[in-house]
């Protein structure tokens, strides 16, 4: 049965893992959790980020032998609900590791936080805002 503790895995392609974990791992400040260390012929390259022992890690892929073009929209959202002012200093540190501040598509992530393109055009979205 589905609950609160449940665990979620959400997972999306990337170009460059190297890039993707330099904004995630030193820009957002998440953990590797687990990286593939060698090439596995028919097997794709992961990178899993999140917070240490947390319920839900992020997983991003790369298939060498069939790359996929990731193919974001202004909607597609990774939304981190920090529950206090969004800290100029942190979005600094996305920038200078391969993000792009960018406007939200919707208005009220600009009126509650801070969006950041990722290295490969996803959206995070770092919110003043707290859940529950």
């Amino acid at each position: 049965m589905i609950g609160a503790r449940t665990r979620v895995r959400v997972a999306r392609p990337s170009r460059d893992l190297a890039a993707a974990e330099r904004f995630y791992v030193t820009g957002l400040g998440l953990d590797v959790l687990w990286r593939t260390t060698e090439r596995v012929p028919g097997e794709h390259d992961l990178l899993m980020v999140g917070p240490a022992g947390a319920d839900w890690h992020f997983e991003l892929t790369h298939d060498p032998d069939r790359p996929l073009e990731p193919t974001p929209t202004v909607d597609d959202l990774f939304v981190v609900y920090l529950g206090e002012p969004v800290d100029e200093a942190l979005v600094d540190r996305l920038t200078a590791h391969g993000g792009t501040r960018v406007p939200a598509h919707n208005p009220y992530w600009d009126e509650h936080g801070v969006t950041v393109a990722d290295p490969d055009g996803y959206r995070l979205v770092l919110c003043s805002r707290s859940w529950g």
